[in-house]
């Protein structure tokens, strides 16, 4: 016992002597005097220090760092304070907002040749606790779910469309309107889902992570199709059902709490949109092979997800804690051996590069013109929570290596036709989403 209180006296008295000598200022202004090439950024430290980084061009960034303690934070473990130290406040942004900051960090990360000796020690460690990170067994996946989803159904509607499509929408243009890109995004996937090739059957189709229910609605609509919907949320499950409800369709399209390695039911169709990044790479294998199973032998399987054109990494430790408990973004490499070993063929691959951007910089603006009402909800901590959230989101996927794919898969190679011709033809006879819900008052 005496001798680990002596450790701890000696750790805070190492740890002190640190903060007092200035030599963490020292360390933070010698990284970003290295990183910071593009932009500008000036910050200002708790000694009073004031240095500016960059060649001066775009969005001018003025940060404050309030205290000693977060500089030395800033330095040990860069990935995660920032985001804590923005949401608690002892980051302060004078002039510019959190994704000018984000933008000029990420920016300039991107054109570095390499991580140096103390990078390559923190990567190697998170790599060798992944898997220990992104375990989901049913119970916990469920928690993690209600964790971001299970919020107030009043937040979700401050910044969504009238659809509460909560993923990457299909942007032809950075200028199309949020509601029109998510309509496209549902076409897209209802024409990849080949769903008027079977018109003398009803056709049964799964939607695994279901959401709010609107592309099991939309599927519903342009197909006659009886869909599935299975989610571990509560809350979208209780709005998904009514809105069943409400339209008339709870004979034809229904929604399940149900994790989807307890599914067993067979499907001619299994959509998954923004499911896939909750799996963890560890249930991979359970994931795919779950889909060969209850996919038909001449069925059609759609998945769309973020992933990582950079290769395999880790979560951001910031983004674990606080939005995507068991969260994890993967590569087509992590993906794709999954998808061979379950016995899935793989039809087409598509790759969304720009298109999150987009949706998140919509979401961002909307979040921020409504933010008095988000604050009245929860607190200003909260709004910084998800101010840093959605511009630290927009800024990776502009700048880190970040993308959506969506794979087209079936278990034989002669189910889809030869050409991608037939998507755009599809496209072009199916309407864009029916009239807005509107979601009952609270």
């Amino acid at each position: 016992m005496v001798f680990i209180v002596a450790v701890l006296v000696i750790a805070l008295s190492i740890a002190g002597f640190f903060v007092y000598s200035g030599l963490p200022e020292k360390v933070l202004h010698y990284t970003l005097n290295g990183l910071i090439k593009d932009g500008s950024l000036t910050m200002i430290m708790p000694s009073g220090a004031k240095n500016t980084y960059g060649n001066g061009k775009g969005a001018k960034t003025v940060v404050r760092i309030k205290d000693s303690n977060t500089v030395l934070k800033l330095v040990l473990n860069s990935s995660f304070e920032v985001g804590q130290a923005f949401m608690d406040g002892r980051i302060i942004l004078e002039e510019g907002d959190v994704y000018d900051f984000l933008e000029v960090l990420l920016g300039n990360a991107r054109l570095m040749t390499g991580v140096g000796a103390l990078g390559r020690i923190m990567f190697t460690a998170t790599w060798v606790l992944r898997r220990l990170a992104q375990y989901n067994p049913v119970k916990w996946s469920k928690q993690n779910v209600a964790h971001h989803y299970d919020l107030s159904d009043e937040l979700f509607d401050l910044f969504l469309d009238p659809d509460r499509q909560y993923s990457c929408s299909y942007f032809p243009t950075p200028d199309t309107k949020l509601e029109d890109s998510q309509a496209l995004k549902k076409r897209h996937i209802a024409a990849k889902l080949l769903l008027d090739q079977n018109k003398e059957n009803i056709l049964k189709v799964l939607d695994i992570g279901s959401g709010w229910g609107g592309l099991a609605f939309y599927i519903n609509k342009v197909s006659g199709a009886n869909v599935t919907g299975i989610t571990l949320s509560e809350e979208q499950h209780k709005v998904s059902n009514q809105r069943a409800t409400d339209q008339n369709v709870k004979d034809k399209v229904h929604f399940e709490i149900l994790d989807y390695r307890h599914e067993t039911r067979k499907y001619d169709r299994v959509v998954s949109v923004g499911m896939l990044e909750h799996v963890g790479v560890n249930h991979f294998d359970e994931y795919f092979q779950k889909v060969a199973q209850v996919l038909t032998d001449d069925g059609v399987a759609l998945i769309h997800s973020i992933g990582r054109s950079d290769g395999p990494g880790t979560t951001n430790p910031w983004i674990r804690k606080y939005i995507f408990p068991g969260g994890y973004t993967p590569a087509l490499s992590e993906v794709l051996p999954a998808i061979e070993r379950a016995g899935l063929v793989v039809n087409d691959i598509e790759i969304l590069r720009l298109h999150y951007a987009e949706t998140l910089r919509s979401w961002r603006n909307r979040f921020e013109a409504k933010r008095a009402e988000v604050r009245a909800l929860y607190d200003e901590r909260f709004c910084r929570m998800w101010e840093f959230y959605l511009a630290s989101s927009e800024a990776t996927f502009r700048y880190g290596g970040h993308m959506v794919f969506q794979v087209q898969l079936t278990k034989r190679n002669d189910i889809v036709p030869q050409t991608r011709d037939y998507i755009y033809e599809t496209e072009q006879k199916l309407p864009l989403s029916p009239a807005p819900y509107k979601y009952p008052s609270k």
